[in-house]
């Protein structure tokens, strides 16, 4: 599968250590070492796994250090390309607080030449303000979908300021109606309901990257198919609507 996404024109591959833990960086480095030079791997740190797979901030100076490493380690890299610092909070709601230390840490481990570029992940506005006084932030990784628009000035002003936003969860909180909002627009559009998801997105802003996660060929290949789905402008509309929960389930207004 991962040698079909490179096949298919992917150049971006969001992942981390603690997915698994260690086994999709193993994967990534065996079946893609050695690595082409216009792929960009992003990976993320600031968490551990616990033995019940729970998700543990990790974001002492010597656990910020160990996950690096381990990330080089294991994509079998001597520099990672960007890592983005995930600031562990609530699923759909980042949690408060400065992120200087933590930070300030991974800024260190840049000027080494340990990670070329600093993302932010599960961050608020104050926090990407605070964040940029320290380094250079070329990525932030939030929830943001069509259900969810709780960052829609964020992404505006991220997008004025060059830095690119890779949204997780493309599907992530919908609620019953809205689902069913969604999915009569893709029938409509002889779609899934994932591709329209993605497709909105992509039209939403141009500084959005896409990372949906698959581990099948199939679903690759669907994923990618979003890139070519136009959403009519009556279609965009009532998706814009789901938000506010005013959309009509109508398969008409796909057409």
């Amino acid at each position: 599968m991962l040698r079909e996404a490179l096949a298919s024109g992917v150049e971006h591959i969001d992942t981390s250590d603690y997915y698994g833990p260690h086994h999709t960086n193993h994967l990534i480095g065996e079946a893609l070492h050695s690595y082409p030079d216009h792929l960009v791997i992003v990976t993320k740190i600031g968490a551990r796994r616990g033995g019940d797979a729970s998700w543990i901030p990790a974001m002492a100076p010597t656990e910020l250090e160990s996950a690096v490493h381990d990330n080089l380690r294991h994509l079998r890299l001597d520099a990672l390309e960007v890592v983005n610092l995930r600031i562990m909070g609530e699923v759909h709601r980042p949690a408060e607080g400065s992120i200087e230390a933590p930070l300030t840490v991974l800024a260190e481990l840049q000027r080494q030449g340990l990670a070329r570029h600093i993302g932010l992940s599960n961050v608020t506005p104050t926090q990407i303000a605070e964040g940029r006084r320290i380094c250079g932030i070329v990525c932030v990784q939030n929830m943001y979908n069509v259900a969810h628009r709780e960052d829609d000035a964020l992404i505006d002003d991220l997008a004025r300021d060059g830095i690119a936003c890779a949204p997780f969860f493309p599907l992530g909180g919908f609620t019953p109606p809205q689902s069913t909002a969604l999915t009569e627009v893709a029938k409509g559009l002889g779609a899934t309901p994932m591709q329209v998801a993605l497709a909105w997105l992509l039209r939403r802003a141009p500084n959005i990257l896409l990372i949906p996660g698959t581990s099948s060929i199939g679903h690759l290949r669907e994923n990618l198919a979003a890139a070519n789905l136009e959403l009519p402008r009556e279609t965009a509309a009532a998706l814009d609507q789901i938000a506010s929960g005013l959309a009509q389930p109508d398969a008409r207004l796909a057409q």
